[in-house]
C-alpha cells in the first residue's frame, strides 16, 4: 500500500513517542558524562548575531503590528511580571531541554539496556555537537517576492531518522509543552498540532533543508503518578505531530513576511491582532500609538466577537486585551 508524504511524517513521529515511551519505561539510566559534555558543549557556544531585516521562525503567527514595532526598535515594555508567568516559561525552557539531553541518552544507552537500536539520533556539527539550539542558530537568507530578509533562529533539534527499509532521513524536531489539565492532550482536545506552531516549524523547515518534522508535545499536569492502560492512553502526557513541509506552506507564510516588509518600508503598519495581544511585548508604545479610527475600529471588533458563537473564553481574551489598551492610552495622561 502506498502512503502519501503526510501520513509519513506521522508514522516518523509515532515511532519518535514509542521510542521515547521506551526509553521512559526503563529504570533510570545515569550518565554523567553526558550531563558534563553538555555543559561543556554550552560553555563554548558559538555566538551568532541575527542580520536584518530578519524573521524568527516564531513571528510566523506573531500580530504583524508587534513584528513593525519590534523591526522600528521600539522600546519594549518595562515592569514587573506575575511571578508564576516566570516559572510557567522556565519549565516550559527545561522540560525541551529534558527531552534534548533524553535523545542523547537514548544514543547510548537505548539498545543496552533495551536491546533496541534508536531510530532517531541528534545530527552533529562539524564540531561534533549536537544540531540544536545554540549549536545550530543560524541566519537563512530568503528571496522571494521581490524582497529580501533572513530567517534567524536556532531549532529544538535536527536528527537523523533511520526509516524501516535502512534509509536515514533528516528530521526536525520542535518540543512545546501543556501546562494546564491532563486532557490538554487528549485525543478529544487535542486533534492536531496548533496553526501558530506548524508555520514555525515551516520556517525552521527551509532553514535547516529538511521535508519532515516532528512536533512533540509535552504535558506537565498529569492525571496521577499510577494510571491505568485507559487513563493514559485517553489522558496521554505526550502527543507528537508529524508535519511534510510542502512548497506551498512556505510560500503562505513567506507573503505574510512580505506584507509585514512592506508596512515598515511605508511606515503603516499593519492592523492590530487582539487574539495576539497577551505576549506582545511592545503593549504601551502600540497601545498609545493607535489612531482614534483605529481604535474604534477595534471596539467594533469585541462587539462583533462578544455577539458571536465564540466560545466564552475567547470572548473574554478580546475583551481584556482591549481594556488593557485603554487604560495604558489612558496612563499616557
Amino acid at each position: 500500500m502506498t502512503i502519501n508524504k503526510q501520513e509519513f511524517a506521522q508514522i516518523i513521529a509515532d515511532d519518535l513517542l514509542e521510542q521515547l515511551d521506551e526509553f521512559y519505561s526503563l529504570q533510570e539510566v545515569w550518565d554523567n558524562e553526558i550531563d558534563r559534555q553538555i555543559h561543556e558543549w554550552y560553555m563554548n557556544a558559538p555566538t551568532v548575531y541575527p542580520k536584518r531585516p530578519y524573521f524568527s521562525p516564531s513571528a510566523a503567527n506573531a500580530c504583524p503590528r508587534e513584528l513593525y514595532y519590534k523591526a522600528k526598535r521600539a522600546p519594549k515594555d518595562e515592569g514587573r511580571r506575575q511571578p508564576h508567568q516566570a516559572r510557567w516559561a522556565g519549565i516550559g525552557t527545561r522540560v525541551g531541554d529534558m527531552i534534548q539531553r533524553d535523545i542523547l541518552a537514548m544514543e547510548r544507552h537505548l539498545e543496552d539496556k533495551a536491546g533496541v537500536s534508536p531510530r532517531f539520533r541528534f545530527e552533529r556539527t562539524q564540531k561534533g555537537e549536537p544540531m540544536f539550539e545554540e549549536f545550530a542558530k543560524t541566519n537563512k537568507r530568503i528571496n522571494y517576492a521581490g524582497k529580501t530578509f533572513y530567517l534567524y533562529g536556532a531549532p529544538d533539534g535536527i536528527m537523523k531518522y533511520v526509516t524501516d527499509d535502512g534509509e536515514i532521513l533528516r528530521v526536525g524536531l520542535e518540543i512545546k509543552t501543556k501546562q494546564t489539565t491532563p486532557a490538554r492532550t487528549s485525543e478529544f482536545s487535542m486533534r492536531g498540532p496548533d496553526e501558530s506552531h506548524v508555520k514555525q516549524v515551516t520556517c525552521y523547515a527551509e532553514m535547516y533543508n529538511v521535508d519532515y518534522y516532528v512536533i512533540l508535545y509535552v504535558n506537565t499536569a498529569h492525571k496521577g503518578w499510577s494510571m491505568t492502560e485507559e487513563d493514559y492512553e485517553k489522558n496521554p502526557d505526550m502527543r507528537a505531530f508529524g508535519i511534510h513541509v510542502t512548497g506551498e506552506m512556505k510560500a503562505g507564510v513567506f507573503d505574510y513576511f512580505v506584507d509585514v516588509l512592506d508596512s515598515i518600508e511605508k511606515g503603516e503598519p499593519m492592523p492590530l491582532d487582539l487574539d495576539k495581544w497577551a505576549f506582545n511585548p511592545y503593549k504601551t508604545v502600540i497601545a498609545q500609538d493607535l489612531t482614534d479610527e483605529e481604535l474604534a475600529e477595534l471596539e467594533r471588533q469585541v462587539r462583533r466577537v462578544e455577539n458571536s458563537s465564540l466560545p466564552a473564553f475567547k470572548k473574554r481574551s478580546i475583551r481584556e486585551a482591549y481594556n488593557e489598551i485603554i487604560t495604558l492610552r489612558e496612563s499616557e495622561y
